[in-house]
């Protein structure tokens, strides 16, 4: 089965911080034939790079909190709305994935990145939104990692810590790390870490 789409109309209806789209398009069916027109609103960001920074040799996490419009959106407690996530950010005009970690994990947690390995690229949320995320694990020394870090310019306010791989996993499934990035990124190192330890550490 030979798959098409066609975009019938397109229109920017929003350009901000963000940019909202919508389009009107068809597509072929599983069944045979074309849908009818179908209408969506599409959240427009750059592609996005998320990092898990991992000390091998302490078996130690870096995690970042900091505050999330979203989360605020939910309506619940006051406290909710500081989301305890992993380095992000997003990819600008000419530069690749590993630059953006490198990049982002000095100016969110002042890490310097000794190792890049990459675990996987996916789409967040396809059904409405354009953003590819890549998403690293990135080899760092913890021994001195921590406090507040961001970029004025951005208006960032980012908390830096440093757990071990086992706090950090129970954190996850008590429910207290509700970001979908650093949940997916802490079970792959679950699944991976022996054999990431023997990997980095014989270097």
């Amino acid at each position: 089965m030979i798959k098409k789409s066609e975009i019938i109309h397109h229109e920017t209806l929003y350009e901000g911080f963000f940019t909202m789209e919508r389009y009107q398009f068809k597509h072929t069916l599983f069944a045979g034939g074309w849908s009818e027109p179908v209408e969506r609103e599409l959240f427009r960001r750059n592609n996005c790079v998320g990092v898990l920074l991992y000390d091998p040799q302490r078996d130690e996490v870096v995690l970042i909190e900091q505050f999330r419009v979203g989360a605020m959106a939910q309506g619940f407690a006051a406290e909710h709305s500081w989301l305890i996530e992993i380095v992000a950010g997003g990819i600008e005009v000419g530069e690749t994935a590993e630059q953006v970690a490198y990049r982002e994990s000095l100016e969110e947690a002042g890490c310097e990145i000794q190792a890049l390995k990459l675990i996987n690229k996916f789409y967040t949320t396809p059904g409405g939104c354009s953003e590819l995320l890549s998403l690293f694990c990135g080899k760092v020394d913890a021994s001195s990692i921590g406090g507040i870090h961001g970029l004025d310019e951005e208006q960032e306010d980012i908390r830096v810590f440093t757990v071990s791989f086992t706090d950090a996993y129970q954190m996850l499934e008590q429910g207290l790390i509700m970001s979908g990035i650093p949940i997916i990124a802490l079970q792959w190192l679950a699944l991976n870490r022996e054999k990431l330890q023997r990997e980095w550490l014989a270097v």
